[in-house]
């Protein structure tokens, strides 16, 4: 499935959100200017603000509130990007190096701090009071899905754990994108609820896969070390599917007391579920909240968007990075 299938409906309103963007950081100190030329050159393919823009857009919202919120999105987005790559310690995302590679940790700090400042402004100019309360909240639930991993999640087997870490991290983004969307659109509650289950069904897809591709993409393309969710002590599907088939496998056994830890058994274990049909299996999962994506979008009467929205949630199982 090629991105451009479901880019191309909002090829030129992607272009308005990343100049909105770039505007956040006009009046800002130039190494400010600079880190966020250096973060949107990145690039990305820019899927939450797609999603945005595809499903406001099928449902009649004004173009300028959707740019908004658009550019909210991607730069809240952007903010926790920066931070994760600090605390994890990462020197390149998609191949271009982090900036906590070119700056120290407090420059770096101080600059996703100010990227989530000026999302919420973003969300504020949308000038909608539920929209901006949505806002704040994804936010805490992404800090606290951060926390949580962090202090709670390392070692532990778990699927309820998983789901709850995915949602927080990932899911709960795309959700708030699709249904922020629908609020400003002149839509009723229940379409608004259909939005929602829209972008929650597609987020925890889109990090089921990039959970795959961490054993199973390539490592040039995914631009870190295969495993290395593991060798961090976070075990997600794939190593859970492996763990359910292999209980008495020493390395699974090790996790919960910090078997993370030990590099070679570490090794050892990412290879034995590259080497199993665990990936198969959480690919499956994956799919099924495709399907209920799609059966979402087939109550919907059929246009442009609702058809780039499909192949939207279909290229999510497809990609290799």
């Amino acid at each position: 499935m090629n991105a451009v299938t479901f880019l191309s409906p909002v090829t030129q309103e992607i272009k308005l959100v990343e100049e909105r963007m770039r505007m956040q950081a006009d009046e800002s100190h130039p190494d400010l200017r600079a880190a966020l030329e250096h973060l949107l050159a990145a690039g990305g393919k820019r899927v939450r603000p797609t999603l945005g823009l595809l499903v406001g857009n099928m449902l009649n919202a004004p173009l300028d509130k959707l740019v908004t919120l658009g550019a909210a999105v991607e730069l809240l987005h952007t903010a926790t990007l920066v931070h994760d790559d600090l605390i994890d310690g990462a020197l390149l995302r998609r191949g271009m190096p982090t900036l906590n590679a070119r700056w120290s940790p407090p420059a770096t700090v101080l600059t996703g701090d100010f990227l989530f400042a000026r999302a919420a402004k973003l969300a504020a100019e949308a000038d909608h009071l539920a929209l901006m309360k949505l806002f704040s909240e994804t936010l805490a639930i992404i800090v606290n899905g951060e926390l949580t991993q962090m202090f709670t999640s390392r070692g532990l087997i778990s699927r309820d754990n998983y789901y709850k870490r995915i949602y927080a991290k990932t899911a709960s983004l795309f959700e708030m994108t699709s249904r922020a969307s629908a609020m400003v659109s002149p839509v009723d509650d229940g379409m608004i609820e259909s939005m929602r289950d829209f972008g929650y069904q597609v987020g925890m897809a889109f990090q089921i896969v990039d959970d795959i591709l961490d054993f199973n993409g390539e490592q040039a393309a995914v631009g870190k070390p295969l495993g290395s969710d593991l060798h961090n002590g976070l075990v997600t599907l794939p190593a859970i599917f492996y763990a359910e088939a292999n209980p008495d496998d020493a390395d699974v056994l090790s996790l919960p007391n910090g078997g993370w830890t030990n590099t070679e058994n570490m090794t050892r274990l990412v290879e034995n579920i590259r080497a199993s049909n665990s990936s198969r299996l959480a690919m499956h999962e994956a799919e099924r909240h495709v399907d209920r994506a799609l059966a979402i979008l087939a109550t919907l009467e059929n246009c442009a968007e609702r058809e780039a929205l499909e192949n939207l949630a279909k290229y999510i199982v497809d990609r290799k990075v």
